[in-house]
């Protein structure tokens, strides 16, 4: 019985032809967990991914998704995170550039037209800027929405919601209003083997 193709190419000399064909725009490189991982400096990244695309032995065709990842404490806080495919050579890529709320990335939609929509969904997300993206506005979250839900930082409780008022054709805020009372919850020892009946024990008797 003929074994089953391996579901990607090994990473055997990804790292070496990668470095060879970006020279200095290659800041960083991580062979970890199956994976390859490319730090590209952030001013050279279209150049960069246009090298990956078309240099033979890498032939990185297609642009699969774009991610961002928020490390608050870093002055460049922002991770951009970009991962390709080779069809021909059936090999996974990922390429991140470092950024903060101000500094743009260079957008890469001259390159692949879907990154138009990538990169506004981190903009949305993390507020990460991205120069030449002719079309960045937010495509997840309403008009009129304040903040970035993906940020670190971005409060999960407050005391105004947003929603879409029929009355004023727009998305408002508008303070808290609560259905129920908030209910009491005990949460400083495990549901068994409390030495004192836990709220709502007194049901099971």
């Amino acid at each position: 019985m003929k074994a089953p193709a391996p579901a990607y190419a090994p990473n055997d000399g990804v790292i070496d032809t990668a470095r060879a064909a970006l020279g200095d725009l290659l800041v960083d490189t991580l062979d970890a967990h199956g994976e390859v991982t490319l730090t590209i400096a952030r001013d050279g990244l279209v150049e960069a991914m246009t090298l990956l695309r078309d240099t033979p032995g890498l032939a990185y065709q297609q642009l699969m998704e774009i991610a961002g990842v928020d490390y608050p404490e870093r002055p460049e806080r922002f991770d951009v995170c970009y991962h390709l495919l080779s069809v021909t050579r059936n090999h996974r890529l990922r390429v991140r550039v470092l950024t903060d709320e101000v500094q743009p990335v260079p957008s890469v939609t001259g390159i692949w037209p879907v990154a138009g929509w990538l990169e506004r969904e981190v903009y949305d997300m993390y507020g990460v800027l991205f120069s030449g993206n002719g079309d960045l506005r937010r495509i997840l979250t309403d008009y009129g929405f304040r903040g970035h839900p993906q940020r670190k930082d971005f409060p999960l409780t407050g005391y105004v919601e947003l929603r879409y008022s029929e009355e004023a054709k727009r998305v408002v805020y508008e303070p808290v209003k609560l259905a129920q009372d908030f209910r009491v919850f005990d949460f400083t020892s495990p549901w068994e083997g409390a030495d004192y009946i836990l709220p709502g024990d007194e049901k099971a008797q």
